[in-house]
């Protein structure tokens, strides 16, 4: 029995049920009653394993086929008319030639099972932020996971009432068959599709897919940005809450720094740092001119190895209660879940991720894959933001950018203006660690953090933030680069990082609201030594200044290795990018 009248959505479902033939089709009203029979029948089926309810009440623990435990990059594509408005950076195919191919994919690929129906909502249903998608899927384990990780139900529906304006979404794990596996996204259609796959990430549609790559697209045709970025709020001793989005690429601590609890000495004095969000950003342009920021999603999709008590203790009491656990060991002595880096503890009574034995005090395979997941409800973090259902979102002081440069980037600068901070954020650069494949040290360039995930030209990306700078004038975010990595000449962290850089933050807050002074150099504004507060710290004052250092041959170096990853997108590349790169060659002399 379908739940709602909405012709557009109706029509849409006939269709891909002919296509993909399921034996029945149950719709998801959000009701604990109805989510529970799921679970149960999960359990029952073996999809899920129930754990100790004492210790982790309401949490299961999920596997999948070891050839399906990551995004797939190389399978995603930006399905568009025109080749060139997917850009050099995206995988593309003509629109008709990748329905024909998935059609063939996705028939009878529901045979015996059951299509579920979830609306869902990106962000507080019936807010000015407020998308709404249909994701049709033969997977109760993504029911349950979109569940934690968007708000889902009868209330969506009555929000979108008749409007044909939502994201069309159909999963199918069909054979989990990885030559198969496509993730696909037709901008122009609102429209995307999952075939092969039952891995959270190329499946929970509303995150990755709906949430940047189709929103970045919507978000430049209705005038505001989907990003991958953070958002906290940094509450000082007097009360005052000022927010800001910060951009990384993985393996750079996003998470943990979403999530930061402050040094001794700041939470004496009565620092508190609030999480409004974790991973993706959608920000508008509000009534007051300023830039807004919301956190689209419910829940949290985290790597489980190295999380931890020390590392981040608010992501891991997140995970207490009603969360769903991916690819992790499964200790049969307490029937619980342990995973690399949780403690020094490994269970000698275990099941691996692969569904094996496993022995973690002899074994040398890793009891939980590298990229093994939780999902857990945002309001489980005991430091989860008051603002987190406010439906206008909150006010962005400052934007940061990150990446992990060993020797380049100091600990902290602040751009000259927006349009200088839109070319720091471009040419956006980690170096590689011994956790990706290939050779340590190179430099990999992931503007904005958002590489993999703009849905369109990154030289039309690029173009629009300019175009939002525009848009606010002087109400703009300042723009701040960070960089917690930089290492010694023997390889080690110079800068304490975790807790420590709210040092830094307040610093970037001060300069938002003109309370510190800075010393201008030829990439930026970065602070005096004295202005960042040490105390508590084993850095000394020598040891910061070498932080905030900038070496001109260094930079010369980078600003070739940007010249050449510009070269990439032709004449898309906005004149202002070219005038900023060539504006920086000249202050390197």
């Amino acid at each position: 029995m379908s739940l709602t009248k909405n012709k557009a959505v109706l029509n849409w479902i006939d269709e891909m049920a002919a296509m993909t033939q399921p034996d029945q089709i149950v719709w998801i009203d959000g009701s604990e009653a109805q989510l529970d029979a799921l679970r149960k029948e999960a359990v029952a089926t073996g999809e899920m394993e129930l754990l100790n309810q004492e210790k982790l009440p309401g949490c299961y623990l999920h596997r999948t086929a070891v050839n399906d435990v990551a995004r797939v990059e190389d399978r995603t594509f930006i399905c568009c008319k025109n080749k060139e408005d997917a850009g050099p950076t995206n995988n593309w195919m003509a629109p008709d030639e990748m329905y024909a191919k998935l059609k063939g994919l996705y028939t009878g690929s529901m045979k015996g099972r059951t299509m579920y129906v979830i609306p869902y909502s990106m962000g507080v249903v019936g807010s000015p932020f407020a998308k709404y998608g249909i994701e049709l899927t033969d997977s109760i384990y993504v029911v349950l996971n979109m569940n934690i990780m968007t708000r889902v139900g009868q209330k969506v529906l009555d929000a979108l009432g008749d409007s044909p304006d939502y994201v069309k979404g159909l999963h199918s794990k069909a054979n989990v068959d990885p030559e198969n596996r496509y993730i696909v996204h037709f901008p122009e259609d609102n429209t995307i599709m999952s075939v092969n796959s039952a891995y959270g990430g190329n499946v929970l549609l509303g995150k990755k897919c709906f949430a940047l790559r189709i929103a970045s697209a919507q978000g430049r045709r209705e005038g505001w940005m989907a990003e991958h970025m953070l958002i906290l709020g940094i509450q000082n001793p007097q009360g005052e809450v000022r927010y800001l989005a910060a951009a990384f690429p993985s393996a750079c601590g996003k998470t943990n720094l979403a999530m930061l609890i402050p040094p001794k000495k700041y939470l004496d004095a009565g620092w508190k740092v609030w999480c409004v969000g974790d991973d993706i950003a959608w920000i508008r342009v509000g009534e007051d001119g300023r830039l807004w920021a919301m956190n689209p999603e419910y829940g949290f999709f985290g790597v489980a190895p190295g999380t931890n008590e020390k590392s981040n203790p608010n992501a891991l009491a997140s995970t207490r209660k009603n969360t769903i656990f991916t690819n992790v060991a499964h200790n049969l002595d307490d029937n619980t879940v342990w995973w690399e880096g949780l403690d020094k503890n490994p269970p000698k009574n275990a099941i691996d991720w692969k569904g094996n034995p496993w022995d973690g005090t002899t074994s040398t395979e890793k009891g939980a894959h590298p990229n093994s997941r939780f999902t857990a409800p945002a309001i489980n973090c005991p430091c989860i933001s008051p603002e987190f259902e406010s439906p206008k979102g909150v006010p962005l002081s400052a934007i940061v950018f990150g990446g992990r440069r060993a020797k380049t980037a100091p600990l902290v600068y602040q751009s000259f203006d927006w349009d200088h901070g839109v070319f720091v954020g471009s040419a956006m650069a980690s170096e590689t660690t011994a956790a990706a494949a290939g050779a340590v040290g190179v430099v990999r360039r992931d503007p904005m953090a958002m590489l993999p995930f703009c849905g369109y030209n990154m030289g039309d990306y690029w173009q629009h933030w300019l175009d939002m700078g525009k848009t606010v004038g002087d109400k703009a975010p300042k723009i701040f680069n960070v960089n917690w990595f930089r290492t010694d000449d023997e390889g080690h962290f110079i800068w304490p990082g975790f807790g420590d850089n709210l040092r830094v933050l307040e610093w970037i807050m001060k300069r938002c609201f003109n309370e510190a002074e800075a010393e201008e150099t030829a990439i930026g504004y970065v602070p005096k030594a004295a202005d960042i507060d040490l105390d508590g710290t084993d850095v000394s004052l020598d040891t910061l200044k070498e932080l905030l250092s900038v070496d001109k041959e260094l930079w010369k170096e980078d600003a070739k290795g940007i010249r050449e990853f510009y070269s990439k997108f032709g004449d898309k590349l906005p004149a202002k990018l070219d005038e900023e790169l060539k504006a920086l060659e000249q202050r390197l002399g």
